[in-house]
């Protein structure tokens, strides 16, 4: 039976596959109807100024100006206007008290209105207002930031975020380095008072819903407490952790080896890192140059590969307004438009208008993020459908937009893929197996990531916002999370007139959150692993899923259910268990003893 045939099977079953049904149809109690009748006018008053507010949002992000910020905040607030309103809060909170009287798909609606309304709850106008304004004025100033280089012949460079990521994956030179690093950090200065102006306006609106804070508003999207998240991040993080260990062992002596400097006895100074944050470790495994096979390419060209990926499984082209209205290069200097650096991707109007915001350049780098933002934009396509109503077209949950970007990011390394479409070096080719594994458990989102996203961010974030922080000890708190969980720690003493934390975009537009890349890496694994052993029946570390539609076909029946399903339901039917990291760390495993023994008699240090 192919992986159709058992989808067809399991929906009759168990419901993977289909959309949840409404309940007792003909006979449905009159509340239904009331809810409906709610829901349809909900969505009418909705969804237009919701579509107005992400043309508004996009347009601050591709050409950052006052006026576009002054546009932006214009348009969230006719959002929050209606999605706050105290007549819509009365309601959900009157049907939801009936529950047991509706069906499935009202109740998932229903929840998403109520969390939507504590976001921007028509009760605290003023303070809803003001988090519109402050929330742009951050993105204005974050979006507008000119990094500034001093450098030791005297001259002044202001790079953008793309050359300062490309020193610190190149350079030799510990004091250019130092520059560069130091420079990155810079833009924390400006943010300082805005990130904790938001702290305090996030939380009000929350606690004035009920939440405890700000934080506990967003977990409450997975059906969980705080307690429950973190305990599960914190799982994630110690079943990685050995591996961690073996690794952050032989980074440091290798790049102790690089730089010509004694290997420190404890932690990595930040700066030898080649990462801004430390979330991943590129360039450090030497040898394969995987960056070869694109020159000569062009930005376009990796784009198009990307879409060529999908298209080979059987999912559509993307739509040619997709291609229009993007904007996915790097901005021209010469006409001094500003855009938002961090890649993205975008459901305009939730139905066919997608974009991606991006700086493409021909390296693999950008051909792993341009596979990964795609499985964004194919997501948001496949649940586009009749089927899924408006409020539920989105992911299972969060963290499997991730999931779905970061497995198709994994695919896209694989180098039987690469092989077939001729972009893999013959001395890649060569390489050992261990050679990629490392190289993946440093640069991708999976061991070395995830003690930053399920340890760093998620407990710097959940003990920002329910005020364990003091404001005048934000970068003290900062790096004594990044000290614990990546056993990383800065150059030299941070001085509090700066905020480290929000020199990371999603601390300030994306806040509270990071955990969902926690999740998805995890989902992603488990994803890959059902993939490869159970449609491919291939080695997960050397499988390619380019042109096989049975693998398109077992991806999009998990992607067209959008949020109409418990999350962890569609994963345990779709890979027979519940969310959990076995199968990452069963990935990994031949790496763990190739690290033993290269890091036999050098001093670890770290974890004390």
């Amino acid at each position: 039976m192919d992986r159709r045939d058992f989808l067809m099977a399991a929906a009759v079953a168990a419901g993977v596959g289909a959309l949840p049904r409404s309940a007792g149809a003909g006979m449905a109690p009159a509340i239904r109807d009331e809810v409906d009748a709610f829901l349809q006018d909900y969505v009418a008053r909705w969804l237009p100024l919701d579509t107005a507010a992400s043309e508004a949002s996009w347009a601050a992000s591709t050409d950052v100006s006052e006026a576009h910020t002054a546009a932006q905040v214009e348009a969230g607030q006719a959002v929050f206007e209606v999605v706050g309103s105290p007549e819509v809060i009365e309601k959900v909170t009157r049907f939801l008290a009936a529950r047991d009287e509706l069906d499935e798909i009202q109740v998932r609606q229903l929840e998403k209105i109520r969390l939507r309304a504590a976001e921007a709850p028509g009760t605290l106008p003023e303070v809803v207002k003001a988090r519109v304004e402050a929330e742009a004025r951050q993105g204005a100033a974050q979006d507008s930031f000119e990094y500034t280089v001093r450098k030791a012949d005297g001259s002044v460079e202001n790079p953008s975020a793309n050359r300062i990521d490309q020193v610190l994956l190149t350079s030799r030179d510990l004091d250019e380095r130092l520059a560069y690093w130091n420079a990155s950090k810079e833009i924390g200065a400006p943010l300082r008072d805005g990130i904790l102006r938001l702290r305090d306006l996030r939380n009000q609106l929350a606690r004035g819903m009920g939440f405890s804070d700000f934080f506990a508003l967003q977990v409450a999207d997975y059906g969980m407490t705080v307690d429950e998240m973190l305990a599960l991040c914190d799982g994630f993080v110690a079943e990685v952790r050995p591996l961690y260990g073996q690794l952050h062992t032989w980074a440091k002596h290798q790049l102790a080896a690089r730089y010509g400097a004694e290997a420190p006895e404890g932690m990595i100074p930040a700066h030898w890192l080649s990462n801004r944050w430390g979330q991943n470790w590129p360039g450090l495994v030497e040898g394969v140059d995987m960056d070869a096979p694109f020159r000569g390419k062009t930005p376009e060209y990796v784009v198009e590969q990307a879409e060529r990926f999908y298209t080979s499984m059987g999912f559509p082209k993307l739509p040619q307004s997709f291609w229009t209205k993007s904007d996915l290069y790097p901005a021209d200097p010469v006409t001094g438009r500003k855009k938002n650096s961090h890649a993205s991707a975008w459901h305009i109007d939730l139905e066919q208008d997608v974009r991606s915001l991006m700086s493409v350049e021909a390296d693999s780098r950008w051909f792993d993020t341009s596979h990964h933002e795609l499985g964004h934009i194919y997501y948001y396509l496949a649940y586009s459908t009749p089927e899924v109503p408006h409020l539920l077209r989105a992911g299972a949950n969060r963290a499997f937009h991730e999931g779905v970007g970061d497995l198709i990011g994994l695919a896209a390394g694989q180098r039987p893929y690469l092989k077939e479409v001729g972009l893999l070096a013959p001395e890649a080719e060569a390489a050992p197996a261990t050679t990629f594994l490392l190289s993946s458990a440093l640069e991708g989102a999976s061991i070395v990531f995830l003690p930053w996203a399920a340890g760093v961010m998620t407990r710097f974030e959940h003990d920002f916002y329910s005020g364990a922080v003091a404001d005048d000890a934000l970068n003290a708190a900062w790096w004594k999370r990044v000290g614990e969980y990546q056993g990383i720690a800065p150059p030299a003493e941070r001085p509090e007139t700066l905020c480290d934390a929000a020199t990371k975009t999603h601390i300030n537009d994306d806040p509270a959150q990071y955990y969902d890349y926690a999740i998805g890496t995890v989902i992603k694994f488990q994803l890959h692993d059902h993939i490869a052993r159970e449609i491919l029946k291939q080695d997960p570390r050397e499988c390619n899923y380019y042109g096989n539609e049975k693998v398109g076909a077992f991806l999009r029946d998990i992607l067209k259910l959008g949020a109409t399903r418990d999350w962890n339901a569609v994963l345990r039917e779709a890979t027979g268990e519940g969310l959990t990291a076995r199968p990452l760390v069963a990935y990994f495993e031949p790496l763990k003893a190739w690290l033993e023994t290269e890091n036999r008699g050098k001093p670890a240090g770290w974890p004390s």
